[in-house]
Order: structure tokens, then C-alpha cells, then sequence
């Protein structure tokens, strides 16, 4: 359950109003094969986190329809809809009444198909929509399993922005890694011109016998970089699951990426393993981090993938990739430049950051 409720429809006398919200995040920081707690190979991942806009939803719940009768605006969002009638059976099962359907409504600036969690904010929205409609407030481990029922897999986002494993056809946490992923500054971009990815289309990953010991290793890394609060760790670890994750993916711009990325002094590179966005890490205490920052803007755009977002890992404020803040008193959408085939859901969300360096800065 919410405080912030997203224009929806009006309520009448056998009708109640429930909102919303989730938040997204930037890819992965690590995602593979792991061992849970009884040393079976298990399916995890540990993502990315972002402050700022996700999915906002509103659930019109009314007495008079049937359980079946949920409609979605706007059309077409499935998961979303089996998440609500997973959600009005749970909650009315808690409350002892009988279920019913209702309209809901859907809004947001978040992409879909870059691999920022689109579906899964969807979800999450709408299933503590409807819950806030039966005035109920689900625990984070009920909504990870309602969404890992509607769409088949899905990421932490109704965990918090604590760093994770996270077994995400599973819909449960393997381990918590700390409380806050290493200081980074991440400058995110698009490849792929910005194109959705079809996470179905994917091929199976190759689940030979020493996979999970390589991303074991990763996970005894990346606890460390948490531990000791080490960004320049944590890009190790991120570029060794991109590296191992183009097995599947098959970025053409990964080596360039890379290149860059060693270029400018950066710490390593992310990139979401079911989609197109991806990120370069800096070391916000690096000397020159404004004349890096500045340089890799520039080679990212000169070899065609779009800068997005600039944003710090574990703060509040945010900002994009333009020359200046955007106004805070105003329009806080960002003046990105989109690639030619950005979905039209929105435009990239600005996030948590200090100020981008501005052009002139050294």
C-alpha cells in the first residue's frame, strides 16, 4: 500500500480505489548460476538498483463484477493482468469475502524491453493496488511470489534497494549481501540502437558443471566489494558477468564498450541480461572523475550507444546525461536524446545522482 495515489477512476457506492507503486532498476550487477542452501544449482541474480519514477498503478475494484472481469488500460500489459487476479483471489481469500474484478489502470515513464524491470514494476504496482483496495499491505516475500506466478520470473524490486541474490524463478532471496552496493557512478547508456529485447526469444544458458563454480567465485567477490565498500571490485565483478552473459546475448558493442570503459579509467561495465541498457562504473572518489566522465560521454555517443542516465549507487538525487540538472522546481523528465527505436512507453527515468559533470568542467 501506498500514500501516493495516481489519478484513477472514480469510486462509486459498490466500488473501491486501490494504488500502487514500484520502482525499476538498471540491469544486472551479477547474474548466473548459483548454489542455494542445499548446494543445488539455482538461477539468481543481483540487480541494480534505481531511485525514481517506475510503475504507477490503480485498481477500481468493483463488488459486482466476477474475479475474471479485470480490464487493463493500457491494453495489452498480460502480466499485469494475471497479477491482479492472482491478487484479488489472495486478498479476498485474507479479508473472507468473495472475489472480484475491477479496472486497472497502468501509468509510468519506464521503457519496456531495455531490461530495467519493466514487467516486474508492473506487477509489483498492481498487485499492492489491488491489495490497497482491500485495504490490506502484502509482505514483500507474498508479492515475490504472486509476481513469480503471473509472469514466470521476476526481480527484487518489492525487496528494497539492498543488494541481493535472488532467485528469480523462484521468487526468494538465497542471500543478502549488505546493506549498500559499493559507491559507484554509473553513466548508462543504450545498446543496440535502444531496441527492445524479446526475453523469450533468448537461448537457455548453458548449464555445464562448472558454471556454478564460477559464479560462486563472482558471489564471494561481490560479498566482498559489499564488505569493504570497494567499486573498484564491484566493476570486476560486473564486467565478468557481462563478459559471461554475451554467451547469450551477443552484444556486437561489447569489446568497444569495454574498450571505453578501460579507456576512460572506469571500474567495469553492467549490462542487463535480458535486454539492451547497460552502464559504465566509476569510482566516485577517482581523481578526475569529471574529465573521465566527460570523455566517456563522448566515445559512447561517438560509437552510437546513446548515453541515458548518469546515477550514484545509494543516494537520493537525481539527474540525466544533459549538460545541466533538470529544474527541480519543474518538469523532472529527462531531455535524453533517444535512440531511433526507443519504446514508446517513456523516456529513460533521470535517477540517483550528484550533478553530471558539465562539458567545460576538467
Amino acid at each position: 500500500m501506498t500514500t501516493t495515489r495516481p489519478a484513477g477512476p472514480a469510486a462509486g457506492p459498490r466500488e473501491v480505489v486501490g494504488a500502487g507503486e514500484a520502482a525499476c532498476h538498471h540491469g544486472e550487477i551479477l547474474q548466473g548460476v548459483f548454489l542455494d542452501e542445499r548446494r543445488r544449482p539455482c538461477h539468481a541474480l543481483v540487480t541494480l538498483p534505481m531511485h525514481g519514477p517506475g510503475a504507477h498503478a490503480a485498481f477500481l475494484r468493483r463488488s459486482d463484477d466476477g474475479p475474471d472481469a479485470v480490464t487493463v488500460t493500457p491494453p495489452g500489459r498480460a502480466k499485469a493482468r494475471a497479477a491482479a487476479l492472482l491478487a484479488v483471489r489472495a486478498c479476498a481469500a485474507h479479508r473472507g469475502v468473495e472475489p472480484c474484478g475491477g479496472e486497472l489502470r497502468l501509468s509510468g515513464d519506464l521503457p519496456v524491453g531495455l531490461g530495467m524491470g519493466s514487467s516486474t514494476s508492473d506487477v509489483i504496482a498492481t498487485v499492492r493496488a489491488v491489495a490497497d483496495s482491500y485495504r490490506l499491505r502484502l509482505a514483500p516475500q507474498t508479492i515475490a511470489r504472486l509476481a513469480v506466478r503471473a509472469e514466470g520470473a521476476c526481480d527484487p524490486l518489492m525487496l528494497g534497494p539492498g543488494p541481493l541474490l535472488f532467485a528469480q524463478r523462484q521468487g526468494r532471496v538465497l542471500e543478502a549481501l549488505g546493506t549498500a552496493l559499493p559507491p559507484a557512478l554509473v553513466v548508462g547508456c543504450t545498446l543496440g540502437g535502444g531496441a527492445p529485447v524479446d526475453t523469450l526469444s533468448l537461448s537457455a544458458r548453458t548449464d555445464d558443471d562448472r558454471e556454478p563454480a564460477r559464479y560462486e567465485r563472482l558471489r564471494r567477490m561481490l560479498r566482498t566489494a559489499v564488505a569493504d565498500a570497494d567499486p573498484a571490485l564491484l566493476g570486476r565483478v560486473s564486467t565478468a558477468s557481462a563478459r559471461l552473459g554475451q554467451r547469450v546475448l551477443h552484444h556486437p558493442e561489447f569489446e568497444t564498450l569495454t574498450a571505453i570503459a578501460d579507456r576512460t579509467g572506469a571500474t567495469g561495465v553492467q549490462i542487463a541480461h535480458s535486454g539492451n541498457v547497460a552502464g559504465l562504473l566509476f569510482d566516485p572518489r577517482a581523481p578526475g572523475l569529471h574529465r573521465r566522465v566527460r570523455h566517456c560521454l563522448r566515445a559512447l555517443d561517438g560509437d552510437g550507444m546513446t548515453p541515458t542516465v548518469n546515477f550514484s549507487t545509494g543516494t537520493n538525487s537525481g539527474t540525466t546525461t544533459g549538460a545541466t540538472p533538470p529544474d527541480r522546481r519543474g518538469d523532472h523528465r529527462p531531455h535524453h536524446r533517444p535512440g531511433p527505436h526507443l519504446p514508446e512507453r517513456g523516456p529513460l527515468p533521470w535517477t540517483s545522482t550528484s550533478p553530471r559533470p558539465s562539458a567545460d568542467r576538467t
